[in-house]
């Protein structure tokens, strides 16, 4: 009866041991490429899903792995320990895998979702607009047969790797419209989408970033996922502040390897216990929180310490390196470059605020 019980956890547990030695024996060697080589990043990626882990969150039924909220939010730091470019991307996918899961369109789940714990489908996201405020950046018109839509979507990373991307279009009574369309250029009746270059990035340029501009574009009922209230999205973020938060737990342990590895002096020695006690009650209190859903403001002054830490973390990376970490392949430039990235991806102007009063405390 107990193996029974126990079966649920053992499975957990089996992703995280599985994913840990794939990500430290295949990906920490070549990080370093990963961060600037787009080829690179999308083979490792393949290669995550050839080991089933990217649709961790998809129940079985569709042939994803349905791991509870705490191991996938431990696998997302695991990830972000050993490439950040991987974790950014791969989330990506794992979000676009859960938002379809949960989509009333079940012949859109029939033709995606079986495939993409192995990546044999691939999509990204492009809906961050949706979070500003002021004249929708991209409209949609209702049609007799589905919507039409124009306007830019500012931010879609994963060109070159994810074939399509899940679409937010704002309809005149306000509420958002998601759907499916393609992550190319493409002319179709007149209405049509043009992608920019890949954005030059500070950190992760390898995700290949870009932007998208349509025109007209159709979007047929049977390619829509759903349609959400005006608010969602806010509503989304206040109930998720803490996600990209365990990306930033990961980078501060990335930080916290390259002082392990230094060379031994008391005032380095110090300095990473001091740290890492930190960042154990940190991550103590942040899962704790996911457990039990606090959505406070709790949450906020938990995102804002963890960035706190991945930013300090790499700056001792730096520190201990001292002039190598100026090169660009330096393991600690990489970090700390990562570190500006996790502090602003998924940000909130409450999140900015949280950071701000933070730095100030």
């Amino acid at each position: 009866m107990s193996s029974c019980l126990n079966q649920p956890l053992l499975l957990e547990q089996s992703v995280l041991d599985r994913a840990a030695a794939f990500l430290q024996t295949v990906v920490a060697p070549k990080a370093a490429r990963l961060d600037t080589d787009p080829q690179a990043l999308q083979q490792a990626f393949s290669e995550l899903g050839e080991q089933q882990l990217l649709a961790l969150r998809v129940a079985p039924e569709w042939q994803g792995t349905g791991v509870n909220e705490l191991t996938f939010r431990t696998f997302q730091e695991l990830t972000a320990r050993y490439s950040g470019a991987l974790a950014f991307l791969q989330t990506q996918h794992q979000s676009a895998a859960a938002r379809l899961a949960q989509s009333n369109n079940e012949s859109l789940k029939q033709k995606y979702l079986p495939y993409m714990a192995t990546g044999q489908k691939r999509i990204g996201l492009g809906f961050s607009q949706l979070r500003r405020s002021g004249e929708a950046a991209v409209k949609a018109t209702p049609s007799r047969d589905g919507y039409y839509v124009s306007g830019n979507v500012p931010w879609i990373t994963g060109f070159g790797c994810f074939e399509q991307f899940i679409l937010g279009a704002e309809l005149p009574d306000g509420r958002a419209l998601f759907g499916l369309v393609p992550l190319r250029d493409e002319t179709v009746n007149g209405g049509w989408i043009a992608l920019s270059q890949p954005l030059q990035l500070a950190a992760m340029a390898s995700t290949n970033t870009v932007t998208a501009q349509l025109a007209n574009w159709f979007l047929p009922v049977d390619q829509v996922l759903d349609l959400k209230p005006a608010d969602w999205i806010h509503q989304s973020d206040r109930s998720n502040v803490l996600h990209h938060g365990f990306f930033a737990l990961g980078c501060a342990q990335a930080g916290l390897d390259i002082l392990a590895a230094a060379p031994a002096q008391s005032v380095i020695t110090e300095t990473l216990i001091a740290l890492t006690q930190e960042l154990e009650t940190c991550r103590s209190a942040m899962y704790q929180a996911q457990a039990i859903g606090d959505t406070g403001m709790h949450q906020l002054d938990l995102r804002a310490w963890s960035i706190d830490l991945a930013v300090r973390c790499a700056h001792a990376a730096v520190a201990v390196s001292r002039g190598s970490a100026n090169y660009a392949n330096h393991p600690a430039q990489r970090v700390y470059r990562e570190a500006l990235a996790f502090t602003i991806f998924g940000q909130t102007t409450a999140v900015m605020e949280a950071t701000l009063k933070r730095l100030t405390r």
